[in-house]
């Protein structure tokens, strides 16, 4: 891997590579007549093994192992990733397309000139100078233009801003649902889990894991750009995984977050960044999953890692420029309104509360609509007495300004980890009589709601799933909680489970038959507390969960009646409960 010279004493890290290691793999690591590019374990290796290659070799591969004193390895290795981060795509990855300057020939006559994006033996995409985007398909010795119709474009992560999964394609039925196959796959290289939604626009999908980001020819499955970043190490909770669920996009820039809380944008046509910003510290235990969502110019993302002792935000940022445009603080400040939910002002400063799914936007009332995670410790509630303002909630928020409209909390004092990071639908539709703008979840602590999305005004809120913590709701939509439902030091069975009676998965409402649609999940657990404290590079749970003995463990997809919200139907899967896929309705 790295080539050893003589040995020198400690440098910094670039010095150090220029004299111990270029000779052999090349000024920036992309290789030479002596050995292979390192760029692409650069990008995959956790500095760790990096430090271990170096100081042990791979003798499998001619790489000696280097003696070098510690305060020279550390500042190489810390190079090393720079050269990673510095790399061209397809440094990175051999695999990744080589765009270069030319022109195609036409069936028929003419030729496209351009920037060809990628070619193969059956078809290729240029870009012209224009700036429009040709794909083409080889036909013998010349290339033809695709087209596909009718086609819809899924703009979004839900599709739309009211975060209604439901398509008004009637393409697919019942009765060709049957015929459907694969038609191509993308491999995405060291990734063990995909939770992102495509986005799809005018024949481009772009599709993300964490890091990541990749635009595809929708129809072939040919990449046409990619861009990528190293994966943080330090990270604590779900950054930790690797996880990252989508895009937005305004224009020519598409926004993502990276796996250290940052928003970036990249030119949507070349996988180029255009800008960098950060949102929190990723050393305070911060981080982001969620697709962003574009209102107007602004782009709103959350923060993740909401087990872990964070103060929860939402972040607007100027899509041009990336400027930080407002934030919206989860977790008030002490003396602020909502603080006095909370007790120990050590926890308030702590309290979670995190962002991590995309919200809404009603365009006509002008309001901004995000979930709210749990309040930490999840399973200890002692410390933190009140309600918890403003977790396990949605909040409506004046998208220009990021100032508090309106709030609904579905679980107060959430002692058992139910955020409330459901998808969170719009939709107008007769409610008891009259038209109303309504806003409805399948919520993680096992009820159905519907709101009235003008003003936060509790409609509805009923059981999908056995649930034994709550014995309804009064007339304001406070649940009227049970006694011995929280954790305990021997440990008590509750239903639903720590993951919940649903989750993030995607949901949707058919205007046709007018249910709405989700996955649910039967199952109970054991939840036990503890006293730990907050602890730096460590999740605050505050106790733990087991599966409770003889419960249930299955998912099943399900029809409710927003009137009522009885369930209608319910198909159950088959084997474990270990999907994480949401639904679509469509037309057909």
């Amino acid at each position: 891997m790295l080539c050893s010279t003589l040995g020198l004493a400690a440098a910094d890290g670039e010095d150090s590579y220029q004299t111990r290691c270029a000779l052999c793999h090349g000024g920036d690591g992309a290789g030479t007549d002596r050995a292979v590019s390192i760029i692409p374990t650069l990008q995959t290796s956790a500095t760790a093994r990096l430090a271990a290659i170096i100081t042990e070799g791979v003798s499998s591969k001619g790489m000696p192992a280097v003696a070098m004193p510690a305060d020279e390895l550390g500042p190489l290795v810390a190079y090393l990733k720079t050269l990673a981060a510095a790399a061209s795509p397809g440094a990175r990855d051999p695999r990744a397309p080589q765009p270069r300057t030319g022109s195609l020939s036409l069936v028929g006559g003419g030729a496209l000139s351009g920037t060809i994006l990628n070619e193969s033996g059956f078809d290729a995409q240029i870009r012209t100078e224009d700036g429009g985007l040709h794909f083409l398909r080889r036909a013998g010795n010349a290339y033809r233009e695709d087209t596909i119709e009718p086609f819809v474009d899924w703009s979004s992560y839900n599709g739309s801003a009211t975060s209604n999964r439901h398509s008004p394609i009637d393409q697919i039925d019942r009765n060709n649902v049957d015929q459907l196959t694969t038609e191509w796959f993308f491999p995405i290289h060291d990734m063990r889990m995909v939770e992102g939604t495509p986005v799809v626009i005018a024949g481009v999908m772009y599709v993300t894991a964490a890091n990541q980001v990749y635009a595809l020819d929708a129809a072939t499955g040919r990449e046409i750009w990619r861009y990528s970043q190293p994966r943080t190490e330090g990270l604590v909770g779900d950054p930790a995984i690797g996880l990252n669920r989508g895009v937005a996009v305004r224009e020519d820039l598409l926004f993502t977050v990276t796996d250290h809380a940052h928003v970036i944008a990249l030119d949507r046509f070349t996988g180029e960044l255009v800008w960098d910003a950060e949102m929190a510290d990723y050393r305070d235990h911060y981080g982001a999953v969620a697709a962003p969502l574009v209102v107007d110019d602004l782009v709103i993302a959350g923060i993740s890692a909401g087990d872990t002792g964070l103060r929860g935000f939402l972040d607007a940022y100027h899509a041009a420029t990336g400027e930080r445009a407002w934030r919206f603080w989860t977790i008030p400040a002490p003396g602020e309104p909502g603080s006095e939910t909370w007790g120990d002002p050590d926890v308030l400063r702590r309290g979670c509360g995190a962002t991590w799914l995309t919200g809404s936007y009603d365009a006509e009332l002008d309001l901004l609509y995000w979930p709210t995670g749990n309040p930490c410790p999840d399973l200890n509630g002692e410390r933190r007495p009140g309600d918890n303002l403003y977790t396990n909630s949605v909040v409506a928020l004046t998208p220009r300004t990021g100032a508090l409209e309106w709030y609904f909390q579905f679980t107060p004092h959430d002692t058992h980890d139910w955020d409330a990071q459901e998808p969170l639908l719009l939709i107008d539709e007769e409610f008891q009589g009259r038209p109303r703008k309504l806003l409805i979840q399948g919520n993680r602590n096992g009820f159905f709601y519907v709101l009235d999305r003008t003003n936060g005004q509790f409609l509805l809120g009923e059981p999908f799933v056995n649930q034994t913590w709550a014995a309804g709701m009064d007339d304001s939509g406070r649940p009227i909680v049970l006694p011995g439902s929280d954790p305990t030091d021997a440990g008590s069975d509750v239903c639903p489970a720590i993951r919940g009676a649903t989750n993030w998965w995607a949901t949707s409402y058919h205007p046709g038959t007018k249910l709405f649609y989700l996955l649910a999940h039967e199952s109970c657990m054991t939840y036990t507390k503890n006293d730990r404290d907050w602890q730096r590079g460590r999740s605050w749970l505050g106790g733990s969960v087991r599966l409770a003995d003889g419960s249930p463990n299955q998912k099943f997809i399900r029809a409710l009646d927003i009137q009522t919200g009885r369930t209608v139907w319910s198909y159950a899967q088959t084997g474990k409960a270990q999907t994480y896929s949401g639904v679509l309705s469509t037309d057909g």
